[in-house]
């Protein structure tokens, strides 16, 4: 077992990958009263296109499938597994991004054994005709739900907006017709051909014995049996430079507009150092215009064209990146305007070492804060580490950013072809 420590955030990070691939990371924080775990495979909503495991061809699945996955290994055929782990004191839930699907659990007590429930369910898993029918019922009812909510409208539109080729311009749930087309063997292939150990990640932190609990996670494994995997070979579409359109208009039965504006960030493949470095500045340079202490926050607060649900976010992912920046406004036209003004004039500007300086400090105590969150953890650490990257490293990393790396950054961010805008409106 490798034991990695942190000596500036003092942590302590145990890890091992078994020789069926699966790699498992620890980290003991015995001050805490929870644990949380959380098992995760590099999967998710956009890999509809690869070369299933001991095959040979391509196949294209129905939209959807990654999603409805998630769904189909809670119940098995005797049982729900909510329930096992509702007797155990534990909390369960699960997720489905563009990039990965994840499992996970918190609880204060029987740990060993909601972990063991954890791994056990995730790798037994149980399809059968009958019961896929029955949840195409359920999740047509959920995207249903989801086509009736406007921020999730909002987001989606901008999305593809953005996006003109990649398979992130799908809803990660598909839609009711690509589920209604999903059968138990779609399951069955993509379950064995992603859920393989090889392409998983087990992370549990909170409040345990590191050495008792990696031998309890290594015994559950010696006891199964996985087929040798080859490196997965998925196919991703060639994505121009520039949008897909520049403005998606969608009509809903709204009391006011929603407006949001994407920057289309990333639409190649990028990895550890260079990843890393674009992930933090876009965040960084994001944060210190837009956040309330920000200069353009407070012109369009002036210029009331924004009021509470004002909201910024910025993904990076492997092969795409997005940043979105919106609300609601009453003034749809004008908001578009003023913001758009705003990041193109960024070309232009230059940061001092005083802002910079600034913004490397609040970044850093951004971190520092949410590190005493296990969930905050847990899902972080997976994240940078399927593009190779370690998450305690990015403080030092932070740290080390200098003022030419930022205005560099900072002055090629926004190309016009870059950003579209996606309103909602009623009509």
């Amino acid at each position: 077992m490798n034991k990695q420590s942190y000596a500036d955030i003092g942590e302590t990070i145990y890890s091992e990958r078994f020789d069926n691939g699966l790699s498992v990371y620890l980290l003991p924080k015995t001050d805490m009263a929870k644990t949380y775990g959380i098992f995760s495979t590099n999967y998710g909503s956009i890999d509809q296109t690869f070369v299933p495991i001991k095959e040979n061809e391509q196949i294209t699945v129905p939209e959807g499938v990654a999603h409805f996955l998630e769904h189909k290994l809670f119940e098995k055929e005797d049982r729900d597994v909510f329930a096992d782990f509702g007797k155990q004191g534990a909390s369960a839930n699960a997720f489905t991004s563009f990039t990965k699907t994840a499992y996970l659990f918190s609880a204060t007590n029987h740990i060993d054994k909601n972990v063991e429930t954890l791994i056990d369910f995730v790798q037994d898993p149980y399809f059968s005709e009958k019961s896929v029918e029955k949840e195409k019922g359920i999740i047509a009812q959920e995207i249903t739900m989801y086509d009736d909510q406007p921020d999730w409208q909002a987001f989606m539109g901008t999305i593809k907006s953005m996006f003109k080729n990649h398979p992130v311009n799908i809803d990660i749930a598909g839609t009711v017709e690509s589920i209604n087309s999903i059968t138990k063997d779609d399951l069955y292939t993509c379950y064995n051909t992603f859920y393989h150990p090889e392409n998983m990640t087990l992370f549990i932190a909170g409040n345990f014995d590191p050495d008792n609990m990696m031998n309890l996670i290594k015994d559950n494994q010696a006891n199964k049996n996985f087929v040798k995997m080859d490196e997965i070979k998925r196919d991703f579409p060639d994505e121009p430079k520039e949008v897909a359109m520049k403005e998606n208009k969608i009509i809903m039965p709204v009391s006011i507009p929603k407006c949001t504006i994407g920057i289309k960030e990333s639409f190649t493949a990028l990895n550890g150092e260079e990843f890393l470095i674009k992930d933090l500045l876009q965040n960084m340079v994001l944060d210190h215009y837009f956040s309330k202490g920000g200069s353009f926050y407070q012109t369009l607060y002036d210029e009331q064209l924004i009021d509470a649900s004002f909201y910024f976010e910025t993904n990076l992912e492997k092969n795409f990146g997005y940043s979105l920046i919106g609300g609601n406004t009453s003034k749809p036209e004008e908001f578009t305007k003023r913001i758009t003004e705003m990041l193109l004039s960024t070309n232009q500007a230059e940061l001092s070492n005083e802002e910079f300086d600034r913004m490397k400090k609040k970044k850093i105590g951004q971190l520092l804060r949410a590190m005493n969150s296990l969930e905050f953890v847990s899902n972080k650490f997976i994240h940078y580490r399927t593009v190779g990257i370690d998450l305690f490293e990015l403080i030092p990393t932070i740290q080390s950013l200098t003022l030419e790396q930022a205005n560099t950054f900072l002055q090629s961010w926004i190309e016009k072809e870059r950003l579209s805008v996606c309103k909602i409106v009623a009509e």
